[in-house]
């Protein structure tokens, strides 16, 4: 018989086994799905138009936000915006996502790698400092696996030396900083809702700036490069000019729909995930063999990582992999760090002078574990004695 999920490992059915990742699908989605579906209008619309402007009013304060296809997209126009041009300097995080930095080789701007803070496990601002030169041109950073980075920090260091901060927070919708949302700290801020993420459109992405100028310009970005015009009476009529060079970035009332029927339940999600999160915690800090992430702000916890204090070899975590999956658990490395991937090199060069020591021995012990809406008590207890008997080996 097919298994539809012989490929996808991360992604099994629940029955004995526990993913790595679970989508969580609120009940009534299906409902409302089925209501787009039966309508004539399945391409970008009102309904794009009720997520952005809901979106707007729960995490920007009225700043602009622009849905589009995917987070992805959404950085790729806050690089646009942010003036960012080819062979421009822009300081990127080593160990994220590759999707953070695609959008800048596309661009042609040269990227100098920032290596890791070791306590929680961001962007090392100490690092960052020490690349800002007069050439660099933005500031790059992820709230990795949800955490927030020392905005504060980051925000005073741009202003500083005058250059954009963009902040990637795929991984951190509904983290918030010193109690305030995370959009008031850069220029640019983007979300993901790519299906593992806290809440899900299928995929999806948007757009966020602390500027009411740029919105208009996203706009024009998002479809073509279009400009349509509108009539005061009538509204929209048939009249359009082109006017720049753009892009198909739009999201589609599929994938709004989906995001908006989840909106109300971000709440729960975000506190759902903290709860897990402090039952990790709660059985893993006294181990003297593992290093926790240290929290600075309130985090969405896309992810739970933990990290072997104790130097391990690549062989080892592969073996370390190997006993979880006999075991029916689903783990992750997140990441690969960015310079050592063959594109990477080719494009950019090695980048030994930009020294990502730290990164060297995060990426050989850090691993994230099962972490999801739905997961149970006895799925993350299981994960724990694992764990334990994989340090006692150790």
């Amino acid at each position: 018989m097919f298994d539809k999920f012989k490929d996808y490992p991360l992604m099994k059915d629940r029955q004995g086994n526990v993913p790595m990742f679970y989508p969580h699908i609120p009940k009534n989605s299906l409902k409302s799905l089925k209501k787009v579906l039966a309508g004539r209008w399945i391409g970008q619309g009102p309904l794009v138009d009720i997520f952005e402007k809901k979106f707007e009013k729960r995490f920007t304060k009225n700043l602009p936000c622009i849905a589009v296809g995917s987070g992805t997209d959404a950085l790729h126009l806050a690089y646009l915006l942010a003036g960012i041009k080819k062979n421009d300097e822009i300081i990127c995080p080593v160990f994220t996502c590759t999707a953070t930095n695609i959008p800048l080789l596309y661009i042609g701007a040269k990227i100098k790698f920032a290596d890791i803070d070791p306590n929680t496990f961001n962007i090392s601002i100490d690092h960052v400092k020490k690349l800002i030169t007069k050439k660099t041109k933005a500031i790059v950073f992820v709230n990795y696996g949800g955490l927030p980075c020392n905005l504060k920090e980051l925000t005073l260091l741009a202003k500083k030396n005058n250059i954009k901060l963009i902040q990637d927070a795929a991984q951190s919708l509904g983290a918030t900083y010193n109690k305030k949302p995370i959009t008031e700290y850069a220029d640019f801020t983007i979300f993901s809702f790519h299906p593992l993420k806290n809440i899900t459109s299928f995929e999806g992405g948007i757009i966020t700036t602390n500027n009411l100028n740029y919105k208009n310009q996203i706009l024009k970005l998002r479809e073509h490069g279009i400009v349509r015009y509108k009539d005061k009476k009538k509204g929209l009529n048939w009249k359009y000019n082109i006017s720049s060079i753009g892009y198909n970035f739009r999201m589609s009332e599929i994938h709004a729909v989906l995001g908006l029927s989840q909106f109300k339940n971000l709440n729960n999600i975000v506190k759902k995930r903290n709860e897990v999160a402090e039952v990790y915690v709660k059985y893993l800090k006294k181990n003297k063999n593992l290093i926790l992430q240290k929290k600075l702000g309130f985090s969405a916890y896309h992810l739970f990582i933990i990290l072997f204090k104790k130097k391990i070899s690549l062989k080892k975590k592969s073996q370390i992999f190997k006993f979880f999956i006999n075991r029916n658990i689903m783990l992750q490395s997140h990441y690969i760090p960015l310079d050592k991937h063959r594109l990477t090199k080719k494009i950019i060069g090695k980048q030994k002078i930009f020294n990502c020591k730290k990164s060297e021995f995060y990426f050989s012990n850090a691993i994230s574990i099962p972490l999801y809406f739905s997961i149970k008590k006895s799925e993350i207890l299981k994960v724990v004695k694992s764990l334990n008997l994989v340090l006692s080996q150790l």
